[in-house]
């Protein structure tokens, strides 16, 4: 058994390792390449290098307390009071250390949600001890339901200052979202001055105004845009604060930000480290001395897949680890189940165990900030907060957060993202598993609650309109086809599908015949194997017995050279509507359409529009 010292000195016994030795090495394998090709970007043009060396004179950013777990919170929104009282008892009873209420017709209410009146407020929170270090959070769509729960715990007798509530008043936030408010310009965001001041006089702590970015995100933004939101949102609030009268010492504590975690690890660390620097810097404009931040974070409601739910798990469970290390004060998860409809007790369950075996077992808020000085994380929370801070700039030269939004900056940077992401999901750059990539055509169905969605309802009256950050999913257009599927599945007995024309040996097919299974099925055309051979006749009454409408020739492309053309041919003359061929067209490809192959399929091409154009051969 060797001691610490021991393998000091073993360690010693190499010789130090610089960069340029790295370059070196990495020159040999890149064999001629670009180095640039192993430079990553993100959607904010940042740069994303292979290696970092250690950074210099890194502080750790202040931000939850060391050793101080994060609030573990759980979502309440079953519409019925008396069924979200249930579930809000046993996740207290069984770790929750917190709460959300949403609200119907809040920006993530997503269908459901409890309704904004007393009655409803008062039930749902039956049992539960308000002055017992229970945090609350709110999701509401207008300011009707902090006013609703401030009655609630007065006429319960409750101290409000023994109180945990964090108000969530976002005016803002959901205009945007909406694309409409009942307020103008004038008064969007500074109409909720009033009642802040009124539930600071009555006692209650706060804080009360949200600055949440979720908005940004769930319509497809990028990290630096969604910061960027926030900033303004907050700057905006603080304006309104001290326009009804209150210190901006005592206004800032009034405020709190909301993030959304998702499933890129090390942007999502950086971004919520990177919030904290930019409203300590904001602080410091306003000459203030920094405090921390309060920042909520929920995972994301954009990466979750209705197709192979029980992937989200793994999703949330990256979110939740990145939002906890980045310092996040509350984290809220996402039941794997939500974009399917209203999640059960499993799904709530493993929605708060997620967060119980980070905190409790992997024990992952006892450190402070473990990023501090990691050269990759610690470049990124620098770049992400100055690309983050220009925006920002950007919208108060416009006049500010309202000014922007009536003017569509903050809409057509939002929308140049989602496009850009949007043609990535397409290519499936980005890989979304179980729905683009990997996909299971037998999955069982997974149980949601029978609540069936509601739209919001409309504003009575709008004095305030524009373009609306409307929430997406990213796997909604592959999710798409396979409902196309489905439904064919039922009303014909069977789905479309395609056949694998397997040319050569198995060592020649077997890796693009698997590609080519996962690219059609992504799209819900089932793929039906052929044998593998040469024999052009033999092959073409395989695909006759297949009953396929298409098919789609798999092999290496030295088999391709001999074998594709009259293979291409019997098939063609067997019936087949459309004919693929895995693999880039290459020199071949005059030859080969010119034998019957319509189409290519290969990575990097644009999987969607294929699968798309596939069901107009179909049919």
């Amino acid at each position: 058994m060797t001691t610490d010292t021991e393998q000091l000195r073993l360690a010693a016994d190499f010789a130090p390792a610089s960069e340029a030795d790295w370059r070196k090495l990495v020159d040999g394998v890149l064999k001629g390449a670009a180095f640039e090709r192993l430079v990553g970007k993100t959607y904010d043009g940042l740069r994303i290098q292979p290696i970092y060396p250690r950074a210099k004179g890194a502080a750790a950013v202040a931000g939850r307390a060391p050793a101080a777990a994060w609030q573990i919170m759980q979502r309440v929104d079953h519409p019925d009071p008396a069924k979200a009282n249930a579930q809000a008892l046993l996740d207290l009873e069984n770790g929750a250390t917190g709460l959300t209420l949403v609200f119907a017709g809040s920006s993530a209410a997503h269908g459901f949600g409890l309704a904004a009146t007393s009655d409803a407020v008062a039930r749902a929170l039956n049992g539960v001890h308000l002055d017992a270090a229970i945090a609350i959070e709110l999701q509401a769509g207008d300011a009707s339901a902090a006013a609703l729960l401030a009655d609630t715990i007065k006429q319960r007798g409750v101290k409000p200052a023994a109180c945990d509530i964090r108000f969530g008043l976002d005016p803002i936030g959901d205009a945007a979202s909406r694309g409409a408010s009942a307020h103008d310009a004038s008064t969007l965001g500074g109409n909720s001055g009033a009642l802040v001041k009124q539930l600071h006089e009555a006692g209650f702590k706060g804080p009360f105004l949200a600055a949440d970015g979720r908005v940004v995100h769930d319509a497809g933004g990028s990290e630096a845009q969604e910061l960027a939101f926030v900033l303004a949102s907050g700057v905006a609030y603080l304006r309104a604060l001290e326009t009804s009268g209150l210190a901006l010492e005592t206004a800032r504590d009034m405020i709190f930000a909301r993030l959304a975690a998702d499933t890129d690890q090390f942007l999502t660390l950086a971004k919520f480290r990177s919030l904290r620097r930019l409203w300590a810097r904001i602080e410091q404009a306003c000459g203030l001395e920094a405090k921390p931040l309060f920042i909520s974070g929920e995972t994301a409601w954009r990466m979750l897949t209705r197709r192979d739910p029980y992937v989200n798990m793994l999703r949330a469970t990256i979110a939740t680890f990145a939002a906890g290390l980045g310092g996040a004060n509350a984290v809220t998860v996402l039941p794997h189940t939500a974009a399917l409809g209203l999640p059960d007790a499993f799904a709530r369950r493993v929605a708060r165990n997620t967060q119980l075996v980070l905190v409790e077992e992997s024990n992952l808020a006892r450190v402070a900030d473990p990023a501090a000085g990691a050269g990759g994380i610690e470049a990124l929370t620098n770049e992400l907060s100055g690309t983050a801070w220009t925006l920002f700039q950007d919208i108060e030269k416009t006049g500010g957060i309202v000014a922007a939004l009536q003017a569509g900056l903050i809409q057509s940077k939002v929308a140049a993202v989602k496009q850009a992401r949007d043609a990535n999901i397409a290519k499936r750059r980005d890989v979304l598993t179980g729905a683009s990539e990997f996909p299971n055509l037998n999955e069982a169905e997974v149980a949601v609650e029978a609540v069936a969605p509601q739209a919001p309802l409309p504003l009575a009256k709008a004095a305030l309109s524009f373009a609306p950050l409307t929430p997406i999913r990213l796997a909604d257009a592959f999710e798409t086809l396979r409902d196309h599927s489905d439904a064919l599945l039922k009303s014909k007995g069977r789905r479309p599908q395609v056949f694998l024309a397997n040319l050569g040996s198995a060592a020649d097919y077997t890796a693009r015949a698997t590609f080519a299974r996962s690219f059609f099925e992504a799209g819900g055309i089932a793929a039906v194997d052929g044998q593998g051979g040469s024999d052009p006749a033999a092959l073409a009454e395989a695909y006759r017995a297949s009953g396929a409408a298409i098919a789609c020739l798999c092999s290496s492309d030295k088999v391709y050279a001999d074998a594709a053309v009259p293979a291409a041919k019997a098939l063609q003359a067997a019936g087949a509507h459309h004919i693929y061929l895995a693999g880039r067209s290459g020199e071949q490809e005059a030859a080969l359409r010119e034998a019957g192959i319509g189409s290519f399929v290969f990575a990097g091409g644009d999987a969607l529009k294929t699968l798309e154009d596939a069901y107009t051969h179909l049919e």
